[in-house]
């Protein structure tokens, strides 16, 4: 289902609901991180999700990072918690999402990386390669909290 953001945009179409979710900054141990290019919108993005009834953060972020990446992953820390109303995701269907996120990190501990129904490309990048990537402000802001050692609380 395509999507778009808005970020505190003058044309931004007002939230009609909230989802919890989790996502993961996965880093290995030359220092990379995990991307996934997304279908919905072809931008590079953080692998994660809307939260299932009866899981964790840290479940949810497993959960996402296998289905999305391939990679099986244990969490480690917590890079912040996000939420922002003036930042939603419109889809197709009428549905307006205002996110509320819980951002872990973690590091691989098996699998392989692969393609999703949610991901067309899936690769490693070093902290400067993602500089130029094409990505939301959202997750340009995820990765510069990781990078700074920044724990934000709301954001």
């Amino acid at each position: 289902m395509p999507r778009r953001d808005y970020e505190d945009g003058p044309n931004a179409p007002k939230a009609n609901c909230l989802v919890p979710a989790a996502g993961v900054v996965v880093v290995d141990d030359a220092g990379r991180v995990l991307l996934q290019r997304r279908t919905d919108n072809g931008m590079w993005a953080l692998p994660g999700g809307r939260m299932d009834l009866g899981e964790s953060p840290a479940g949810c972020g497993i959960r996402e990072t296998r289905e999305e990446t391939g990679l099986d992953i244990e969490i480690t820390g917590i890079v912040g918690t996000h939420t922002n109303p003036g930042h939603v995701f419109a889809y197709d269907d009428g549905e307006v999402r205002q996110e509320f996120s819980v951002r872990l990190l973690g590091r691989p501990i098996g699998g392989g990386l692969q393609v999703s129904d949610e991901s067309r490309e899936v690769a490693w990048f070093s902290p400067a390669q993602t500089d130029e990537l094409p990505m939301v402000p959202s997750t340009r802001k995820r990765l510069a909290d990781w990078r700074g050692g920044v724990i934000p609380v709301v954001r």
